[in-house]
């Protein structure tokens, strides 16, 4: 299109009158084909929004120790509940004090703050104002441009900004939409005397970017299905020029994805030799019939397994909060 019709172009907004006209009707007609129906998706979504009111029925924890491992999540408003399940399922299972930190996406307000501290006491809450100050100090955008940028619109990225930069030792960060079954050995092990990376495995390589890029930036292959469900690296030793580096590279290249993220902790990976979690017991994408009779130590609920997720695996952990909680 000649420079002068795509100025022409944007003045009117077409791309946006395109996109809420055509592109986003047509995505939500291939969505609920591929859901199995509308009937399907309205279920679906009478199962979450039982389990955002069982969420505010758990019953507390008790404080953890003052040496007790942190687990960090990235979590907010919108999936609070999620999280919620994901660390009381956690605690419950692992029967050892985990001292919960919650990174705020910007949407956690005084009411959720209470709640945070209600569920779990002793809980690490690092408000957005003070991150972003963290973030001015050891990745300042003048020399960060790329990562800044782009977690301030891809928010899975503070999953590694938010979580690590400025901080020392050894950081575990978990997903909210997953929940534990029974006592995850391997990693309460990692948990206690961290000695390199670890990740849980995906089903297929998931990066987002040719594997011959990834490659080409990593000097040397880059490990096959690395998922970023399950995430600990020492913070102090990452090279955060590296990943701006890469970053920038990617998205010259080849645009921003969906999941750049994981492409990143994938080359992070190639430079390591991280833990790697068995499938068997920190399983992706469990099908319907694992989550009404769950045999994993962990689930990991992405794309179409969300089904399984919100008509019955939490119903699980609802269960177990009926007893005595340890």
């Amino acid at each position: 299109m000649p420079s002068d019709l795509r100025d022409w172009a944007r003045r009117l907004h077409l791309g946006s009158l395109a996109y809420h006209a055509w592109h986003r009707p047509r995505a939500a007609l291939v969505r609920v084909r591929r859901e199995g129906g509308l009937l399907e998706q309205w279920r679906d979504d009478q199962g979450r929004r039982a389990m955002q009111r069982a969420a505010a029925r758990l019953p507390p924890l008790g404080a953890p120790a003052p040496d007790a491992p942190e687990v960090c999540f990235l979590t907010g408003r919108r999936f609070w509940y999620q999280t919620a399940f994901c660390f009381w399922s956690l605690r419950h299972q692992a029967g050892c004090d985990l001292r919960p930190v919650f990174l705020d996406d910007g949407t956690i307000d005084p009411v959720l703050r209470a709640e945070c501290h209600r569920l779990f006491p002793g809980a690490v809450i690092e408000q957005e104002v003070g991150i972003e100050r963290r973030l001015d100090a050891h990745l300042p955008e003048k020399r960060f441009p790329t990562l800044r940028a782009q977690r301030r619109t891809y928010k899975h990225l503070r999953k590694l900004t938010d979580a690590h930069a400025g901080r020392a030792g050894w950081r575990l960060v978990l997903d909210s939409d997953m929940l534990f079954f029974r006592r995850p050995d391997a990693l309460l092990a990692w948990l206690a005397a961290p000695e390199r990376p670890v990740h849980m495995l995906d089903v297929q390589d998931a990066y987002g970017y040719p594997a011959a890029t990834l490659q080409n930036l990593a000097d040397r292959p880059v490990p096959a299905c690395v998922n970023v469900g399950i995430c600990g690296f020492r913070s102090d030793t990452l090279d955060w020029e590296r990943l701006e580096s890469w970053a920038a590279q990617l998205i010259a290249h080849h645009g921003t994805s969906y999941y750049l993220e994981q492409a990143l902790v994938a080359l992070l990976a190639a430079q390591s030799d991280p833990l790697r979690l068995p499938r068997s017991d920190y399983l992706l994408m469990p099908d319907v019939s694992e989550c009404q009779r769950p045999t994993a130590a962990l689930h990991h609920y992405v794309d179409l397994s969300k089904r399984g997720y919100f008509r019955h695996a939490w119903r699980h952990v609802v269960s177990c909060a009926t007893g005595p909680v340890r």
